[in-house]
């Protein structure tokens, strides 16, 4: 059977630097249970066990520090200011075209989406009308049914089968990899291809889900390729960019691609900047907030002006984004002061539902990682998931009598007069019968009177427990429009309430204005964003009027909601075991010492190695590290040795495939000398140590790591207490290069039974905010000799 931590991944696949079925041991050392030929025989077991608190050894760390060895300042060197200048030019170019394509990508979704959805209504539609006459709306619900599950069924197919990565929003995800973790293949081209696909037919399929979370994977799947100058799937390399070929470079690149697609998605530049701020990079500086910035402007003009020509409006660039919630005039959204203690109350009822929907969807995950891992079951699930959505919705309608005149001022795009008068459509039908963008904006500016209490009330009910059942399917999908969806819908009912007891209905008189407060808040309660998602909704409306009480709502729907459970985001961080570090330490970490996690004794390198000692080393299974200190021995016996650097795996396997041995160098039989463009070339997939063959002579040679290792590895003191230690880093009695006692990698920590992650990526104020994050294999080494 396969190993627990490939099934509770994202990912589901093998890990590409392992055969599949090796048992992959998690961050306390413990592995996985084995299972015997006839227990596959017999058939898998029906539960897989699984442990949060647990961080999987599946995932490994990016790269974040410049080795600055020889070769590395030779190049720079070398390099004019007038090479350096190109690079930032470079930089910029790069960020134009990620916004373009991010602009055109979401312009394909948006189109296909409003087409087929189009189609697949305006069938139901007749087919309800044909049979509300003559009898047999039974054959209508099947219709329905049967359309949303076959448009379910191909998008979860190409995930489930295809790319698992892709199942979900992706911001997850992406969060992990700016933090530091490198999930893998979430940035290839096949993810970007099933995802399109995927989020195409999940919206079209019905389900409670929006179009809008999985641009930010898409961009930055296009900003991770873009900035590459070459596609690893298509094999084709186009001999541009290849100085960004590391994950420095790429890290700020992918960046900008989320921001990219937050802005494409709702409109709003400077909330993608905001967002990939607050929710996922952890290195920033000034220059890179005016490349992200462009990149979302291009994103979003690019988007606006294709989407002008589709409407036959060259030049209107009235579309700014996916989501659309139309123009809030400002005599109809003025506010009171008095207004302000009801709003912080919504934003506290959106923190209360946030937090049910995120423990609801926290259960319902855990039962799906343990019982529902199978392809095909998965597929099942959402097929299933898909028809009761069709039927739930299909009730709701036929059971409501909340019939509405249909007068020229309603612009219901596709009217349900089934049992209403002529002349009259059914207003639950606005909210179910149409893509829930079409129907967030209904809530937003139909006119008082459009909805009656009991039908806002019944479509929160269902739509919510929907939402939460859909969320986590193995489908490509977002959660931001369906929380609009369910907070505009109990924000419309809160204002109709508010007018309804009070003796002066006309103060109230706009429901509008509430059912955007009611949005914000239960986003806010179910994701947790606060900067971003304010600037978001004040740029998605077109309306600072509100930003005062936006700002007050998330603050209070965080608050509250923080105080039971975790945002949706971080919770499914957990439950797939990344170690993802936070902005603050834990709480009870700080009188820990670094003497108390160190590993010891430390599998290093002389600066002179034996070759065949380095294959051994790089081929034992049961260590797996990704980066290796190299010492020197100043004094002979049992003299401890000193630090002199530290070398990566993927760098001495360019190393053993190149043959630079010091024999060879020595007789003149190299043909030339090694350049960094030999280690960019290999990136980002480096050969398994497997694929390269040494023969035994030259397994008796001997290789100069000198050239090659970065000379200055972080060091701090082994009193060090703070639990941000960034990477790899060697502990000794004093900074720099003196007696060397142990090494610690990321994620040896623990605090209070949990395990940190210790990532390069966040640095408490003061200290310096370095970016090494040599050990590729999170938490690949054991904690020998700590408590």
């Amino acid at each position: 059977m396969a190993n627990i931590t490939k099934k509770v991944s994202w990912s589901s696949r093998a890990d590409e630097s392992g055969a599949t079925g090796e048992g992959t041991p998690l961050l306390n050392g413990s592995e996985q249970p084995r299972y015997s030929r006839q227990d596959s025989l017999r058939g898998r077991p029906k539960e897989i066990p699984h442990n949060e608190k647990l961080l999987s050894l599946k995932y490994e760390s990016l790269d974040y520090d410049n080795s600055e060895n020889q070769l590395f300042l030779e190049e720079e060197r070398r390099m004019s200011y007038i090479g350096f200048r190109c690079l930032e030019i470079s930089r910029w170019v790069v960020c134009g075209l990620i916004g373009f394509l991010t602009g055109l990508i979401a312009c394909f979704i948006d189109i296909v989406v409003e087409t087929l959805a189009g189609v697949k209504y305006l069938v139901v539609k007749e087919n309800i009308e044909k049979f509300t006459e003559v009898g047999g709306l039974s054959i209508s619900l099947i219709l329905w049914a049967v359309l949303n599950s076959a448009f379910v069924m191909v998008g979860a197919v190409i995930v489930a089968f295809f790319e698992p990565i892709a199942a979900g929003s992706g911001i997850p995800q992406i969060k992990c990899y700016l933090n530091g973790v490198k999930i893998p293949r979430v940035v290839r081209l096949k993810t970007l291809v099933v995802k399109v696909g995927g989020v195409i037919c999940s919206v079209v399929g019905g389900l409670a889900v929006g179009k809008e979370g999985p641009m930010i994977h898409s961009g930055a799947v296009v900003a991770a390729g873009v900035s590459q100058g070459r596609s690893t799937s298509l094999k084709k390399d186009f001999k541009i960019f290849e100085y960004f070929r590391r994950d420095t470079e790429k890290r700020d690149f992918v960046s900008a691609g989320a921001a990219a697609g937050v802005s494409a998605a709702f409109g709003a530049p400077v909330g993608g900047v905001l967002f990939s701020l607050e929710e996922g990079a952890s290195f920033w500086n000034q220059m890179l907030t005016w490349r992200i910035f462009f990149a979302s402007m291009i994103s979003t003009f690019t988007l606006n002006f294709f989407l002008s020509i589709y409407h036959n409006n060259t030049g209107d660039l009235s579309n700014p984004g996916l989501i659309n919630f139309g123009r809030f005039e400002s005599d109809s959204v003025a506010y009171n002061l008095y207004e302000i203690p009801l709003f912080i109350a919504m934003g506290a009822i959106g923190g209360l539902l946030g937090a049910l929907f995120n423990v609801l969807n926290y259960w319902l995950t855990i039962f799906r990682i343990r019982y529902v891992h199978r392809p095909c079951l998965q597929v099942m699930e959402a097929m299933l998931v898909a028809a009761v959505t069709a039927t739930v919705s299909f009730a709701m309608i036929y059971f409501s009598n909340d019939c509405q005149p249909l007068g020229p001022e309603h612009a219901e795009e596709y009217p349900l007069q089934l049992f209403c008068a002529d002349g009259e459509y059914n207003s639950m039908a606005t909210a179910f019968f149409n893509t829930p963008e079409r129907s967030v904006r209904s809530l937003f500016h139909n006119q008082p009177g459009t909805y009656n209490p009991l039908t806002l009330g019944m479509f929160t009910l269902t739509y919510f427990f929907l939402a939460c059942w859909t969320y986590g399917l193995t489908v490509s999908a977002g959660v931001f429009i369906p929380s609009l969806l369910i907070g505009a819908a109990w924000g419309r009912l809160f204002g109709i309430l508010l007018a309804s007891i009070t003796s002066s209905g006309s103060i109230w008189a706009d429901p509008g204005k509430y059912a955007l407060i009611g949005a914000a808040a239960q986003l806010g309660g179910i994701v947790r964003m606060t900067l971003s998602l304010t600037v978001i909704m004040v740029e998605a409306t077109g309306n600072v009027t509100y930003g005062l009480p936006i700002m007050l709502v998330l603050m209070t729907a965080k608050i509250v909601g923080d105080y039971f459970v975790e945002g949706l985001y971080d919770i499914h961080i957990k439950l797939q075991s990344v170690p993802f570090l936070h902005w603050e330490a834990p709480a009870t970490s700080h009188w820990l010492t670094a003497r108390e996690v160190m590993s010891s004794p430390v599998t290093c390198f002389n600066r002179i190695e034996k070759v065949g000692t380095i294959v051994d080393v790089l081929s034992n299974t049961s260590t797996n590290h990704n980066g290796f200190p190299v010492v020197v021995h100043v004094a002979p016996g049992d003299e401890p040795a000193k630090l002199c650097g530290l070398i990566l795996r993927s760098q001495l396997i360019v190393l053993l495939k190149h043959k630079v041995f010091v024999e060879l160098a020595r007789s003149r039989l190299t043909q030339r000398k090694l350049q960094l463009k030999d280690f960019r070339d290999a990136y980002p997939r480096f050969p398994p140590i497997q694929s390269i063959h040494v023969s035994q002579d030259e397994r008796e040679c001997m290789m100069d790591l000198t050239e090659f290792m970065n000379p200055t590895p972080y060091t701090v003191p082994q009193v060090y207490t703070h639990t941000h230690t960034n990477s790899h880093c060697v502990f000794s009695g004093w900074t720099g290069d003196s007696e060397r006692l142990g090494e610690i990698s990321p994620g040896q920590t623990r605090t209070g039974g949990a395990t940190p992650a210790m990532h390069p990526a966040r640095t408490p104020s003061g200290v310096k905010r370095s970016r090494s994050f040599s050990d590729a294999k999170t938490a690949a080494m054991t904690t020998q000799g700590h408590p």
